[in-house]
């Protein structure tokens, strides 16, 4: 006599694939407040750390290099920037119009210290390059809402590419002046 599973019983799963999606609900600091408000109005703000002179952009809130706050002067950036760092992806995102390949960039926009992470769309992913100077793509406006999703990824600029390390230094330059 052999043993079978009851029919009530199904057999068990090894592995079940689900995606989680998560909702965060946080209270902004007010140099976020003002980031979040300006981004729905289509335009990108950092705020000038006092401790290090660096302009942060998303506004952290605290300057991640000397630990203080940064209630600092809020300064408009460009919507241009350059690529600092970057990998091509080939798994697709969930509610993304993008189609796999295509690339995630640490973007570092003009007049700003920090960079963040963002898609670059509409190019052969062979003319991205560490220095790529790439500008916004603002999703329309009514889809807009409080966040950098507005910006639905960027493009290349056309503009020459940028010497890293010499942009770097002009950057810390600066920052000096302000710290």
């Amino acid at each position: 006599m052999t043993s079978r599973p009851s029919p009530d019983i199904p057999e068990p799963k090894e592995m079940v694939e689900r995606p989680v999606y998560l909702t965060y609900r946080y209270r902004a600091n007010p140099q976020s407040n003002r980031f979040l408000h300006a981004i729905k109005q289509g335009l990108i703000l950092g705020v000038r750390s006092k401790g290090s002179g660096k302009v942060l952009v998303p506004p952290p809130g605290v300057c991640p290099e000397t630990g203080t706050l940064t209630p600092g002067e809020m300064i408009e950036l460009s919507n241009n920037g350059t690529v600092l760092s970057y990998t091509i992806v080939h798994l697709p995102i969930p509610n993304s119009k993008l189609k796999p390949p295509f690339v995630v960039a640490n973007i570092l926009l003009d007049g700003a210290d920090q960079a963040f992470s963002h898609l670059i769309a509409e190019c052969e992913l062979k003319d991205v390059q560490i220095g790529t100077r790439v500008r916004a793509k603002w999703k329309p406006e009514e889809e807009w809402d409080y966040g950098l999703e507005n910006i639905e990824y960027f493009v290349l600029s056309g503009e020459p590419a940028v010497d890293i390390e010499s942009h770097r230094e002009a950057r810390l330059q600066e920052a000096a002046k302000h710290a």
